[in-house]
């Protein structure tokens, strides 16, 4: 990794955390991305507004992104799209399972030490090497 990629993994590590703690401290919410956009699909009155800026936030972040480092975003050797339409549903079904996502768990929860957090983002992640682990084998990318 070259110093150039790690200082953009670090700010956006920086930024993931420091938006989870204001919206802790701001709001007493946790910075769930599949919860947020559950809340905005299952809206509870005077509960949208926050939930759709927080998302217009994580939009506006990747088009910045996109603006500033365009040749990041290279999608030259992405599987097809169906692929990723199928992998985007198991995502959401995994995470309704879960009673939360990555972020949720791993970025709010873990810092809490919830154990329930730290053992779901094990299972995220043992599952995530798995499947590369099969993938690769059977040759894919």
């Amino acid at each position: 990794m070259d110093f150039v990629s790690f200082g953009w993994a670090l700010a956006g590590g920086v930024m993931i955390g420091a938006a989870a703690a204001l919206l802790l401290a701001l709001n007493g919410k946790i910075a769930g991305v599949s919860g947020i956009l559950g809340g905005l699909v299952a809206p509870r009155r005077g509960d949208v507004a926050w939930r759709a800026l927080f998302v217009v936030g994580l939009l506006a972040g990747g088009l910045v992104a996109f603006v500033v480092a365009p040749e990041r975003f290279d999608a030259s050797g992405a599987p097809a799209l169906p692929l990723v339409a199928i992998a985007g549903v198991l995502v959401g079904v995994g995470t309704r399972i879960g009673n939360g996502c990555t972020s949720g768990h791993g970025v709010c929860g873990i810092s809490r030490l919830a154990p329930r957090s730290i053992v779901a983002t094990l299972a995220f992640m043992l599952t995530g090497a798995l499947t590369v682990l099969v993938v690769r084998s059977l040759g894919g990318a």
